[in-house]
């Protein structure tokens, strides 16, 4: 053999290794990354992916919130959230990008307050990051903890307890939510929280009218209330019973899929 074709083989079989050796790495890599998910992170990614994984990523919707519009874009890690309603004869757009607020009123720009800056972004957050549950259960705020499996109107559940770090987890960050998941879809078919502002309460959500649209799942909820300091556990049973006090329906309406 001549040392040109000596050298190739050489140089050949080091390139295999080295790709073989970078695989591996790889793979042991993501190996030790899902070995790192705790039970209820690991059924917390299936949930996200069932409604729509991600497609959230890059999702880019409309859809009507009691008579207002809103929009969200997004983009990775950065996001786009717009509220658009009118109040009297004025065209108000509120815009809640990547955690700055602004707003507009009939096409101008408006300094808004300290005070408008924090509820019109909280506003806007908070009724896009219910519509696109559980997109954010992902975040890194997130704690969650697997609870006992539990029994709906015959269904079987797992049931996700869900705090948040006070960093990173919004001016709500004390309040306790559970999310009930359907063993069979992974689907987030209820959910419940309590919460301390304004004294206190208790809420609990049945899902309807769940359909997808381009891959996305939106569905609606109706609003229950139970007393003050209920735990979150006991609400199913309650449900079940008929004894807890139905508020209002949450309806997210005129899905309409923006141009990405």
């Amino acid at each position: 053999m001549s040392i040109f074709k000596l050298s190739f083989a050489v140089i050949s079989i080091a390139i295999l290794s080295s790709c073989g050796n970078s695989q591996t790495e790889k793979e042991s890599k993501m190996e030790q990354e899902e070995i790192q998910l705790s039970a209820s992170e690991k059924l917390i990614q299936e949930t996200i992916a069932a409604h729509g994984g991600d497609l959230y990523n890059t999702a880019n919707y409309s859809f009507v919130f009691r008579e207002k519009e809103y929009q969200f874009k997004n983009d990775n890690a950065n996001y786009t959230y717009t509220k658009t309603y009118k109040k009297g004869d004025s065209l108000i757009v509120d815009v809640f990008e990547n955690g700055i607020f602004s707003r507009t009123v009939n096409g101008k720009s408006l300094t808004p307050s300290d005070k408008e800056k924090a509820n019109g972004g909280s506003g806007i957050n908070s009724v896009i990051y219910f519509a696109t549950l559980p997109h954010k259960l992902s975040d890194k705020s997130v704690n969650s903890e697997l609870q006992e499996t539990v029994s709906i109107k015959g269904q079987k559940y797992d049931v996700v307890e869900v705090s948040f770090d006070q960093a990173g987890g919004g001016e709500d960050h004390d309040d306790m939510y559970y999310y009930w998941i359907n063993q069979m879809t992974k689907k987030m078919d209820y959910f419940a929280y309590n919460y301390s502002v304004n004294d206190g309460g208790v809420r609990f959500r049945s899902a309807f009218n769940k359909r997808v649209v381009d891959g996305v799942t939106f569905q609606d909820y109706i609003n229950f209330e139970a007393k003050v300091g209920t735990p979150l556990k006991d609400l199913p049973a309650l449900y079940e019973a008929g004894k807890l006090n139905e508020l209002s329906q949450i309806k997210t309406e005129n899905v309409l899929v923006l141009n990405k």
